[in-house]
């Protein structure tokens, strides 16, 4: 049951993602192995170039914002409020703030 557990919890990526010899989009995980990420099969090469291009941007960006959320977690959580249900808390608030905004039928 704890090695489900493991695998069911999300990994962080260290750096945008890349394609490795195969053609594969990976990335390494924060557990220091790399991962295949599944394309949709009706995907052409010059979006996953665009999309590639634009993930690999925000590379730094999003470690910036990995590090505020490790901040307000360690900030609120405690003895009243565990790291992990921090984390879920910050994780709802968040879809809660954004899906008005990003709403999940969206084709823009």
């Amino acid at each position: 049951m704890e090695r489900k557990a493991m695998e069911e919890q999300p990994i962080t990526p260290h750096a945008g993602p890349t394609r490795d010899a195969d053609g594969n989009l990976t990335y390494v995980g924060d557990d220091g192995r790399r991962y295949v990420v599944g394309l949709p099969p009706d995907i052409d090469e010059d979006n996953v170039e665009k999309v590639m291009t634009l993930l690999r941007g925000g590379t730094g960006l999003f470690q910036q914002i990995e590090a505020l959320c490790h901040r307000w977690i360690h900030e609120v959580g405690g003895s009243e409020l565990d790291e992990r249900a921090a984390l879920v808390l910050l994780l709802t608030t968040l879809e809660t703030a954004l899906e008005d905004r990003y709403p999940e039928n969206d084709p823009s």
